[in-house]
């Protein structure tokens, strides 16, 4: 089954069984918002846990807060955002479709790049275990030509996007032949920004004192606390602060389901370090997250580093961490050595010192930030693309099932007694008991038991526990392993011991 199927099944399934639902879905929905189901919001909370647990309970110095939704609105202003929030947007006139105009480029430029693949793969099967890639990416003149030409591509928009050059933009795409996916032609508009923040009122006169944004990122709240935890916490350079919030953007180019929605979640740190250290710091916690997101046992071949040619405003390093999603390698978290830009800013915007007193170099000085910052949408849509297939069984039978890690499972053992009667029901909910206090668990005793393990299976429990007749002579259960379907006998006694010893990652249990 080709990617594109597969994930138009797996958004179906998302909402067949309770992970995700289109807000607003009977007055017809509005784009790009989605409602998380009782499946999601337990993955979702899942997701939070396991990271809040690796930045701020493994770390002695990074600490949370939970900064407020609606800032003063000159905090956008010293950010830059109220001037350089755009995007450069792109229309069509015979589709009406608007589309982004480097993304439009980047998209193209990793058509390129798949024909490269496709032809290192044809030298890899024409010459066999004799097949130097080096050699062949720097001598075969199909890879070298397509190479040079998304070298300038590339290097063009680059230097565009850095420039403002919308005008360079819209001659980039032309010279590309980029044409629209809808409509086939390249009627295109001229390139124009677009600020993403949503604006709002605060009180009850409308006027422009009164304008407020919903805020576009969770960074800004940290720097503007930045004094408030230092002091209360006593806290000493290097440390971070972590925030786990909703972020806000007026996304005009919204699509492929929750990978990019108007509303989301941002998991932030910030992590404050002397002048001078940063790019240490900074290459530190690039390999650091990526060691985090390969824990979750997905797959470190889906995972690759991008890069910053074109840097933000504030940065002088930045990279993403990329997941292979069933559309292609697209940012997943970003790692950005923010300088001392946001803290500088704000304090020259309040008028207020945002300096720390470094007792070990006896100096004041503004601190320089490193940036982790990553998508829990995102993340969620990674771990539950990774974990959806559809098999065919032994049997002729055919299961959907979510290999979600157990650790972040929404449910982690079903309770199942055989039959709803000669007391099994009842020996269950005795077993429940004892686990429901430590383990999400589920009961269920409607339909055979094998459409019961299908349920459970779509949903990504890890283990089925069943009480047969068998269990009342000798208290002992059949435990299902999802991902195998293998089934043991099990003492009851020992169920707890045997989840929490599966389920024990970074004190989850």
């Amino acid at each position: 089954m080709v990617s594109e199927e597969l994930f138009k099944n797996l958004v179906a399934h998302a909402k067949e069984y309770g992970f995700i639902f289109p807000s607003s879905e009977i007055y017809d929905g509005l784009s790009a918002v989605y409602d998380y189901g009782q499946m999601g919001v337990e993955l979702k909370n899942n997701i939070k846990s396991y990271w809040w647990n690796a930045m701020v309970r493994l770390h002695d110095n990074i600490v949370g807060i939970d900064s407020a939704i609606f800032m003063h609105p000159r905090i956008w202003e010293a950010s830059g955002h109220v001037g350089a929030f755009n995007d450069p947007l792109i229309d069509n006139r015979d589709s009406k479709k608007r589309y982004r105009a480097d993304v439009l480029l980047e998209e193209h430029i990793a058509k390129i790049e798949e024909k490269i693949t496709k032809e290192v793969e044809k030298g890899r099967k024409k010459f066999g275990e004799a097949f130097d890639e080096a050699q062949f990416r720097a001598t075969n003149p199909n890879v070298l030509r397509n190479a040079a030409k998304s070298a300038e591509i590339t290097a063009r928009m680059n230097a565009a996007l850095n420039a403002n050059d919308l005008g360079a933009l819209k001659q980039l795409i032309l010279d590309c032949e980029i044409a629209c996916p809808i409509s086939g032609s390249r009627n295109w508009t001229d390139v124009r920004q677009f600020n993403l923040m949503f604006s709002t009122q605060l009180g009850s006169v409308s006027d422009e004192a009164n304008v407020i944004y919903l805020r576009p990122e969770t960074a800004q709240g940290i720097f503007v606390n930045f004094l408030n935890v230092q002091k209360t916490g006593r806290m000493k350079i290097p440390f971070g602060i972590a925030q786990i919030g909703k972020a806000f953007r007026n996304e005009i180019v919204a699509r492929q389901f929750i990978f990019r929605m108007r509303e989301f979640e941002q998991m932030e740190m910030q992590f404050f370090v002397r002048p001078g250290e940063e790019m240490k710091w900074y290459e530190y916690w690039k390999n650091e997250r990526l060691r985090w997101h390969q824990s979750l046992g997905l797959g470190k071949e889906k995972y690759r580093f991008h890069n910053h040619e074109k840097l933000a405003h504030y940065a002088n390093a930045a990279a993403d961490i990329e997941f292979d999603f069933p559309f292609g390698f697209k940012e997943l978290e970003g790692i950005h050595s923010r300088t001392d830009f946001d803290l500088r800013r704000h304090q020259e915007f309040s008028g207020r010192k945002q300096q720390y007193f470094d007792p070990e170099t006896n100096e004041n000085y503004v601190p320089y930030v490193i940036e982790t910052s990553i998508g829990l949408d995102r993340t969620f849509l990674a771990i539950l693309s990774a974990a959806y297939s559809e098999e065919q069984l032994e049997n002729g039978e055919e299961r959907a099932v979510l290999r979600i890690p157990p650790v972040l499972a929404p449910v982690k053992a079903a309770v199942l007694p055989l039959v709803k009667k000669d007391g099994l029901p009842e020996k269950a909910r005795e077993i429940l008991q004892t686990l429901r206090f430590d383990f999400h668990c589920q009961y269920d005793e409607k339909d055979s038991i094998g459409k019961r393990y299908r349920r459970q299976d779509a949903i990504g429990t890890p283990f089925c526990i069943t009480i047969d007749h068998q269990t009342l002579e000798d208290n002992q259960v059949t435990l299902r392993y999802r991902d195998t379907m293998q089934q043991d006998r099990l003492p009851v006694a020992g169920i707890h011991a045997l989840l929490v010893q599966s389920l024990k990652v970074m004190g989850e249990g």
